[in-house]
């Protein structure tokens, strides 16, 4: 049987998304400014926002910016977060990518940030692809910002043991990755070059903004990180989730005594997706 969403894929995932996830490297920004030319004109749509992470970064580039995302919780962070950064051309929507148009109107950019694989792809590719100006574009942004890249090199602090992290969620969960109240066996779908260019889109371009930041990460970081996956949402470990997360901390106090740790962050890539046609011209059949 085939995975379907289902409203508890990050059901008590967002309240650890602020803490848990490292931040995406200011200059993405301005790499998208280049990369498309941006001149602060036009309206942005980021689909599956999650808190607005991503949404917030790019907003200064645009007169308007929405993010829609279909966890409620997730649309709630993202406006308190925008108050907190006095972020006030972004407006947000709980809705679900595959309702899109939903009335939201033409915008010039389209992101999905580690979003897209959630979705019913060809559906929302020919959703956005009529919402978007002539000329417009559409940039899925890849990035693992819940641990850094692993590596030997001397860091200030021992690196968080991710592979005994993963197995102890293995050993709660089972071997098969969960997905809400489902189970991906096979992971989440590749192939988005596929999908955009039946469409008809060309691209992608590839940007990729360089990593590399060292950042010192505490034990409330590492855990709220695990709690912040879709496959380690706390719904997921029921009435027994404060003896999973005893057992989490439990295993980072004996690889720092300090419970303190060190990450090096990685890049982020940037494919860009550009309509071309003037006027949108006919979809593709």
């Amino acid at each position: 049987m085939a995975w379907e969403w289902d409203p508890s894929l990050y059901a008590g995932a967002a309240a650890y998304y602020a803490t848990g996830r490292m931040p995406y490297p200011p200059p993405i920004a301005e790499t998208l400014r280049r990369a498309l030319e941006l001149d602060g004109r036009g309206r942005l749509l980021d689909v599956g926002c999650g808190p607005g992470s991503l949404t917030l970064l790019f907003a200064p580039l645009f007169e308007e910016a929405v993010g829609v995302d279909a966890d409620a919780d997730m649309i709630a962070a993202a406006a308190a977060e925008a108050s907190l950064a006095g972020v006030g051309n972004v407006r947000w929507q709980q809705l679900r990518a595959e309702h899109l148009p939903a009335g939201l109107g033409p915008f010039r950019v389209v992101s999905f940030a580690q979003s897209f694989h959630w979705f019913d792809r060809p559906l929302v590719a020919r959703s956005v692809r009529q919402m978007l100006e002539p000329g417009g574009a559409v940039v899925l942004v890849s990035a693992t910002t819940h641990h850094g890249v692993a590596g030997d090199d001397p860091l200030p602090h021992p690196r968080p043991p991710l592979d005994e992290i993963d197995a102890l969620i293995r050993r709660w969960l089972g071997p098969v990755r969960r997905a809400g109240r489902g189970r991906l066996p096979e992971g989440t779908p590749g192939g988005e070059e596929e999908v955009f260019r039946a469409v008809g889109f060309s691209g992608p371009d590839r940007v990729e903004v360089a990593g590399a930041q060292v950042l010192t990460r505490t034990e409330d970081h590492v855990v709220a990180a695990v709690f912040s996956l879709s496959f380690a949402a706390p719904h997921l470990f029921g009435v027994r989730v404060g003896e999973f997360e005893a057992e989490l901390r439990a295993l980072l106090g004996e690889r720092s005594p300090e419970r303190v740790f060190s990450e090096r962050a990685g890049p982020v890539g940037l494919d860009l997706y550009r309509l071309e046609v003037v006027g949108g011209g006919p979809e593709p059949s």
